[in-house]
């Protein structure tokens, strides 16, 4: 990486307490092309020199030998599944009943997410994607159980990709040591299977804990979010995460983002905690109106861009952070 670009981006992100998403959106064309056999020798990545992130020292951890992946007991039968190593910072989440467990996507594929959710229940288990980008379906292959929504979005993405996969393994994106036994060489996103076509308002009876889907298109066409309503629970995917929210991607509908992010405003007076899919695993609920009025003052340009950089720009506003596509110059 050009070196005083990256400082200048890390300084930046640190200072607004933003994540590794923005140094990989912002300073992708700036990596060098480095094979990932390579990854071990190459500098330490910046944002990997931020971590731990402080948050995690106030949650219960589990399972503290699994090498790949960061366990975290959230409430009671529900873990955080989060993997630090990749500069996604991607977390998946187990919510467990009495009868079965849903697992609430499942991450890069990089590490084996099936033997760490062995390890926490005995009871089977359903997949559920908050969307289908490549980071939150990873393991979906390892689970013959999988539900999915009926758009065309998803039925792409469950026939798998390399090139997506392969960009995931980067130099600048590894953390540390891949797990014993993954090949670089051979990762891909492997095809899963949908075995049912779910759809707003489903429920999922886990027994003595239902959830229910709320369909939250936007930052993409398939994009859900999960509530526990007794517990006061919502998991929110990509639709909100403390760091950049990724809204630049030729899929990506604003229009529909922002429908999304009010519906889930409204629900902030029943709700105890906000679990996203990126960084760090809880928010409290007052964060979703405040996610409606930035991402107003964002789109509407009431907020002054950050960094603009491969048609990208970052906005900041009230702690929250966006990247959107960079406006076309009249």
């Amino acid at each position: 990486m050009k070196t005083s670009v990256l400082s200048l981006l890390f300084s930046l992100t640190a200072a607004l307490g933003t994540s590794p998403h923005t140094l990989r959106a912002l300073c992708a064309l700036h990596s060098a092309p480095l094979p990932p056999n390579s990854q071990m020798s190459a500098q330490v990545p910046e944002w990997c020199r931020a971590l731990p992130r402080p948050e995690y020292k106030t949650l219960q951890r589990v399972l503290p030998d699994e090498p790949w992946f960061e366990v975290y007991k959230i409430a009671p039968g529900v873990f955080a599944i989060y993997e630090p190593h990749q500069a996604e910072e991607v977390i998946s989440y187990l919510i467990v009943g009495t009868k079965q467990a849903l697992l609430f996507d499942t991450g890069m594929g990089i590490g084996n997410i099936r033997k760490v959710v062995t390890q926490l229940t005995s009871r089977p288990v359903v997949v559920l994607n908050s969307h289908t980008h490549d980071d939150h379906v990873g393991g979906n292959w390892q689970f013959p159980f999988v539900f999915g929504m009926a758009t065309e979005f998803t039925r792409a993405n469950a026939k798998g990709s390399r090139e997506d996969a392969q960009a995931e393994i980067a130099p600048d994106q590894i953390c540390g040591d891949l797990p014993k036994g993954f090949n670089p060489k051979t990762y891909v996103t492997k095809p899963w299977h949908i075995s049912l076509f779910v759809h707003d308002g489903f429920k999922v009876n886990l027994g003595g804990r239902k959830l229910e889907i709320i369909s939250t298109p936007g930052h993409t066409p398939d994009a859900i979010s999960l509530i526990d309503r007794e517990n006061g629970l919502l998991f929110t995917g990509d639709t909100y995460y403390p760091g950049p929210i990724w809204l630049f991607r030729p899929e990506t509908d604003l229009a529909a983002y922002d429908a999304s992010v009010r519906r889930l405003a409204a629900l902030a007076p029943e709700l105890k905690l906000v679990l996203g899919a990126h960084n760090i695993p809880v928010a409290e609920p007052s964060v979703l109106p405040r996610l409606v009025t930035a991402f107003e003052a964002a789109r509407s340009g009431k907020v002054p861009p950050q960094k603009s950089e491969g048609g990208k720009t970052l906005y900041v506003t009230d702690g929250i952070s966006f990247l959107l596509t960079t406006p076309k110059k009249e």
